[in-house]
């Protein structure tokens, strides 16, 4: 099978070095084959202390470690890959970075979050329209196996509803739940699909919980946790009875499946999760953090 030649740009999350190592070292526990990274972009975000403290790290494995050349050039990434990868831990700058390579028409991932506004969202996507480039942009928590096994173990049972918690940490830089709430708002959107109408929310100092109701009557509840334990998990109500998923640290890691994901997009350029609810998962997170604030019934 011929290497798809991958670029990536944004080289300030562990995403860039976790990635890389999984489709360089064939030995690699969860290797994933089929594609080498041929060069890297670093980015940056200078306002954002997360992202300036990991960049020249991350930058430094890359290139010493695995021995992927840096470059200047976004431009050049685009033009001498086969793939993109935008992995920009900053959600904002995602917008700018995708102007500059969208036009090559190469299909491309954008690591969470995909914006962090609505509006940024909604251009990125007429984005993907206009040049017909395939987009795909999700968490890792969609693919924890254990969601995945239970989903399709269970693929011919209605699902009414679902009840899903994690961790949920807060940084000053990053609005409300588009730092680490997104994982557990991708959980529900896996589970559910899209048709959340209205959202309201309780933020407390140590936890939140957010209430989401969708058109066909359907409920949907995310717990976030800021103390006690840091698992994820889900109970998932069919039509007849509930299911209960544990999402452990000891499972293959989320950005294992992730990454397998994204080499099938690649490859056949299809995405794994329609831009449209993408798009409704970034309008849920603006709404929840308005909720937060306000307690009020948010529209969605």
């Amino acid at each position: 099978m011929k290497y798809l030649k991958l670029g990536i740009i944004g080289l300030d999350t562990s995403h860039v070095t976790a990635f890389t190592k999984l489709l360089h070292h064939h030995v690699e526990n969860y290797h994933v084959s089929g594609a080498r990274v041929k060069l890297a972009y670093p980015g940056g975000s200078p306002h954002l202390s997360l992202s300036m403290s990991r960049l020249k790290a991350f930058s430094e494995e890359l290139n010493q470690t695995y021995g992927v050349p840096i470059t200047d050039s976004i431009q050049k990434v685009a033009a001498e890959c086969d793939a993109i990868l935008i992995e920009s831990v900053d959600g904002g700058a995602h917008l700018e970075q995708l102007r500059e390579v969208v036009s090559y028409q190469k299909p491309i991932f954008i690591d969470k979050p995909f914006a962090l506004n609505a509006q940024e969202a909604k251009e990125m996507i007429q984005l993907a329209e206009k040049f017909q480039t395939p987009i795909m942009s999700t968490s890792a928590l969609r693919y924890a196996d254990a969601l995945t096994r239970l989903l399709k173990k269970y693929s011919d049972r209605t699902i009414i509803g679902a009840d899903c918690f994690g961790p949920m940490e807060v940084l000053e830089e990053i609005p409300g739940l588009f730092w680490y709430g997104i994982h557990t708002v991708e959980m529900l959107y896996t589970i559910m699909g899209c048709g959340a109408e209205t959202l309201q929310a309780v933020k407390l100092d140590n936890h939140d919980c957010i209430m989401a109701v969708w058109k066909d009557g359907r409920i949907g509840t995310i717990r976030g946790k800021r103390v006690g334990n840091h698992q994820f998990g889900a109970v998932i109500h069919y039509e007849d009875g509930s299911e209960f998923v544990a999402i452990r640290s000891e499972d293959k890691p989320f950005y294992a499946s992730l990454l397998e994901e994204i080499i099938g997009f690649f490859r056949d350029g299809k995405t794994r999760v329609p831009l449209e609810e993408t798009g409704e998962i970034i309008r849920f997170i603006e709404a929840a953090n308005k909720g937060r604030d306000t307690g009020e019934v948010v529209a969605i």
